[in-house]
């Protein structure tokens, strides 16, 4: 295992100039919806400012397997992809035969003082015991993507801060954080964490260069890079708290103008690594993530572009920030695949647009195609239920879809 870092590297090219991007702020992304109230929907985004056909189905495998991804010369199968929302009960998976898995999720750390409308840690709970469900069914999962906002609504302090235990720890079974969780900070991760107004990023209090250690997060530098050369895949974290969201982050912290000289600084460096990794990788699968959805990169058209791109790799593209789990409302990246995986249980639902809280499987194959596809705690629980107000996370979600 090898990580590389590019915390104090800057690159930004010309088409992602700054004064041709200051109005992401307050350009909210477009929802892809074929609904009225699209419109609507946008406005739940990220908190804004309220908040201080299936595919084949093979058996499970009996066996881990254990073997490397093997490797071509020319990549030109896309990532497959399932669409059709999968409940936590099913037994099923979707790669006969694999090297690994992964989890994807974001967006969970509830706060009982300050949350949107999911009420009770019981909805990030039934995500979590999810989470611990599939990774028995898998029974070879790898490593869990997490993509922030981990700690709403300000983050954690330092290291011995008790949220690791009361979000963290306590809430996700042993087996599903006996793997690395690479992560990346979301913007609620900031506002009260050193990290804002630090110079060294070995002040953040989510940072963790030991990949062994299981108490805490992997993440070695705030933009890095994991080589799994045992699964293909090479996994590439970036922190884009700047661009896309800074106007909402660094007013909540001590420091309102370093954090903005940092998150810029930040961002700068995040793409300086992107571009880096896409250039000279060689894994067959680059899993690439950050704290916000592919539609949050409308005014970056050439990293857009750069995520189309399948002629070496094959590229997994996940995000959060949104409160929600699907493929609908993000910006395309085909051939390539891109997912929001916000809907971690930890703020609220997107009533008028979404109502799926839960988590992304990948599984691996030896032929080196990554699978993907959601798992969602509530939908198929409701309907059996036949009772919408017994839906563990989004009743009021849910109710309306269903007047529709």
């Amino acid at each position: 295992l090898s990580a590389t870092g590019f915390g104090n590297r800057r690159r930004l090219a010309g088409s992602l100039a700054e004064a041709g991007n200051q109005s992401l702020d307050a350009m909210w992304p477009r929802v892809a919806l074929a609904t009225a109230f699209a419109g609507v929907a946008t406005l739940l985004q990220g908190c804004g400012d309220d908040d201080n056909g299936v595919a084949p189905i093979a058996p499970t495998p009996t066996s881990t397997a254990t073997t490397t991804a093997t490797t071509t010369t020319s990549i030109t199968n896309t990532t497959t992809t399932t669409t059709t929302t999968t409940t936590s009960t099913s037994g099923t998976t979707y790669t006969n035969q694999r090297v690994g898995s992964f989890m994807v999720i974001g967006d969970w750390g509830w706060d009982d003082n300050v949350h949107g409308d999911i009420k009770s840690r019981a909805c990030q709970q039934a995500v979590a015991d999810a989470m611990a469900d599939r990774a028995e069914i898998l029974g070879d999962l790898k490593f869990v993507i997490n993509v922030g906002d981990s700690f709403y609504p300000n983050g954690v302090a330092n290291k011995s801060d008790p949220q690791w235990d009361t979000k963290w720890r306590n809430v996700y079974p042993q087996a599903v954080r006996d793997v690395p969780w690479y992560s990346v900070y979301g913007n609620h991760d900031y506002n009260r964490d050193p990290c804002a107004c630090a110079d060294d990023y070995l002040e953040c209090a989510q940072v963790n260069t030991d990949p062994n250690n299981r108490d805490f997060f992997y993440m070695p530098e705030l933009s890095y890079f994991v080589d799994r050369p045992d699964l293909g895949i090479e996994v590439v974290a970036l922190d884009m708290n700047y661009y896309t969201w800074v106007n909402y982050t660094c007013p909540w912290t001590p420091c309102e103008d370093k954090c903005r000289s940092n998150l810029k600084e930040r961002m700068d460096a995040a793409f300086d690594l992107f571009y880096n990794r896409t250039a000279t990788s060689t894994a067959e699968n680059l899993v690439i993530f950050s704290h916000y959805p592919t539609d949050y990169f409308l005014g970056f058209p050439d990293f857009l572009d750069e995520l189309r791109k399948n002629e070496t790799h094959r590229i997994q593209y996940f995000g959060g920030h949104r409160h929600n789990v699907d493929q609908r409302s993000v910006t395309s990246i085909a051939p390539n695949t891109a997912w929001l995986s916000g809907g971690g249980g930890g703020w609220g639902c997107e009533a008028w647009y979404g109502d799926e809280q839960g988590f992304i499987v990948g599984e691996i194959g030896e032929d080196g195609v990554v699978t993907t596809y959601p798992i969602i705690v509530d939908l198929t629980f409701a309907a059996n239920a036949l009772d919408l107000d017994e839906a563990i996370c989004c009743p009021m979600a849910l109710q309306f879809h269903a007047a529709l």
